[in-house]
């Protein structure tokens, strides 16, 4: 690809990643307050079997969208009675505090190499938490242009107005984009969508469901790398295709000759 114009990253567990509030500590403690017993030890799979449910069919931004899933945790975690509701609700609007959120290691760096490379860079979340305040926060002013977070547009990822929105907000066209996240479904499949190029952050075990071509990145000290050599291939297969319109080109002309 050429040098993208704009560089926008998906939030959560892309730039930042949840404390301990966030964490079966966390959800057993304000169930605790709350009077509800669970068990943290059914935490990681509790988060798995509710997931799907941050996927609804219209992918319009609903509160309750949150709040179902947080409820259906708690639930598999054991709890049960009237207050879930309560405590679910609770979680959720802590979500949207910065304060209990920690900004990954890379980041920094990261932001300020494509800043120094000419580069804009956005952002694209599917949370209700502010993203004008993210900069000052995490001490990264100067580094993000703006942001988009899907309650204050109307639509979560992978829906492309979401994405185009953020191509607006940048007045970047969609060609001279790149979409840097940590999901298949949400990022790398909604900025296709929206006619932008692709990179997986893979912080973990890479998906198996990686689309063909998608570059895959295991942190984003190595992002610049991957948009050089990107910048390599393209060039290269630019120059194989011109030198094929040359033969090709020759070869019609030896035709005609004869």
């Amino acid at each position: 690809m050429a040098r993208p114009a704009a560089v926008f990253f998906d939030v959560d567990f892309t730039l930042i990643h949840p404390g301990p509030r966030f964490q079966a500590s966390g959800y057993h403690a304000t169930c605790a307050a709350h009077g509800i017993e669970v068990d943290p030890r059914r935490f990681d799979a509790a988060v798995k079997a509710a997931a799907p449910l941050l996927d609804p069919h219209d992918r319009r931004y609903r509160e309750e969208v949150f709040i179902h899933f947080t409820r259906r945790i708690i639930e598999g975690m054991g709890g049960a009675g009237t207050r879930v509701e309560l405590a679910a609700r609770e979680i959720v609007d802590d979500w949207a505090e910065h304060r209990h959120f920690q900004l990954y290691d890379d980041v920094p760096a990261a932001l300020d190499a494509l800043r120094g490379a000419g580069m804009r860079v956005g952002l694209i979340s599917n949370s209700h938490r502010s993203l004008s305040s993210f900069a000052a926060h995490f001490a990264l002013d100067g580094l993000i242009t703006g942001g988009v977070s899907s309650s204050e547009h109307g639509y979560m990822k992978p829906h492309p107005r979401i994405f185009q929105a953020a191509l607006d907000l940048l007045d970047v066209p969609a060609g001279e984009a790149v979409m840097v996240g940590d999901s298949v479904a949400h990022d790398v499949a909604g900025a296709h969508a929206a006619g932008m190029r692709a990179i997986l952050l893979a912080r973990g075990v890479t998906p198996p469901s990686v689309p063909e071509g998608v570059t895959v990145i295991p942190t984003l000290a190595d992002l610049m790398d991957a948009i050089r050599r990107e910048e390599g291939r393209e060039r290269k297969a630019e120059g194989k295709g011109q030198k094929a319109d040359v033969e090709g080109r020759r070869k019609k002309e030896g035709r005609k000759k004869k």
